[in-house]
């Protein structure tokens, strides 16, 4: 007939009993042994082949053996038989175990991280349902603002040229942390066009990054006003432009002007945010 109760386990061995030898001088006490043991009944221990009782005769403190009185000289005189040996470990062939034998607990988070993740640290995320590793530097901080830097200079500027020359204190620059990094571009000054003959008259203004022009605008313009009287225009203008420079080396921005009559500036602010792709 079948067997009847719980089926054998056919997929295990049993461990083989673990030994250890020493050789007594009839001083030492204490002898460290290869295998841990919980308690002095884990384990066998023989002097001169004379079994000696666990109760009294000597204790056992992990790997430590420890007799209550030295035993006498000899080679290899002492040894010791583990009783319970530890249980032999099963490794389950690659890919026998599927996500299914797992718990949602396995990932307990009992940890709890105290600092900003390094770049290569890893989450888990899944790929069209294929569990894979993805480092923190490929998502973190996007569209986040990772640094700002700014200019103030209230020195005017002026210009009676045709030819562009740099606007004092439209001048800065920025180091991008990754080249994928954009950069965020702020223009603000007060400016005004004069020509004192009551025709048109215009400044023409251009963004630059390093020595790349990047932008030009012709916005500071000034209609005829008056009849034949000097003629002055006072606003303010302002600029912004996202930038891909590509680097992560040091960037210079900065703003040219020229004009057809006179042109001048004050007040200047400019800021270059860099943004986080």
């Amino acid at each position: 007939m079948a067997y009847v109760g719980t089926p054998i386990d056919v997929g295990n061995q049993f461990s083989s009993l673990v030994g250890k030898r020493f050789s007594g001088d009839a001083s030492t006490t204490a002898f460290t042994l290869d295998v841990r043991a919980n308690s002095a009944l884990d384990i066998e221990v023989f002097v001169e082949n004379v079994r000696q009782d666990p109760n009294s005769a000597y204790t056992v403190d992990g790997t430590t053996l420890t007799f209550t009185a030295a035993p006498p000289s000899g080679t290899n005189n002492i040894y010791v038989v583990h009783q319970a040996p530890t249980v032999a470990s099963v490794s389950p062939t690659a890919g026998s175990v599927t996500a299914s034998s797992f718990d949602n607990s396995v990932i307990s988070g009992q940890t709890e991280l105290a600092a900003t993740p390094a770049d290569t640290d890893e989450f888990l995320i899944s790929d069209a349902g294929t569990i894979k590793r993805i480092d923190f530097s490929h998502i973190k901080g996007q569209g986040k603002v990772a640094q700002v830097v700014s200019a103030v200079n209230t020195t005017e500027y002026a210009t009676t040229s045709s030819t562009y020359s740099d606007i004092t204190g439209l001048t800065l620059n920025i180091t991008p942390s990754a080249t994928s990094s954009k950069i965020l571009i702020l223009m603000q000054m007060t400016n005004r066009t004069n020509n004192g003959s009551g025709t048109n008259a215009n400044a023409t203004v251009k963004l630059l990054r390093d020595s790349t022009d990047i932008q030009e605008m012709e916005y500071f313009a000034q209609l005829t006003i008056g009849n034949g009287n000097p003629d002055s225009l006072i606003h303010s203008g302002s600029h912004i432009y996202l930038d891909s420079p590509s680097t992560t080396s040091q960037i210079t921005y900065k703003y040219q002007g020229k004009t057809n009559s006179n042109f001048r500036a004050f007040v200047k602010n400019l800021i270059a945010m860099e943004i986080l792709a």
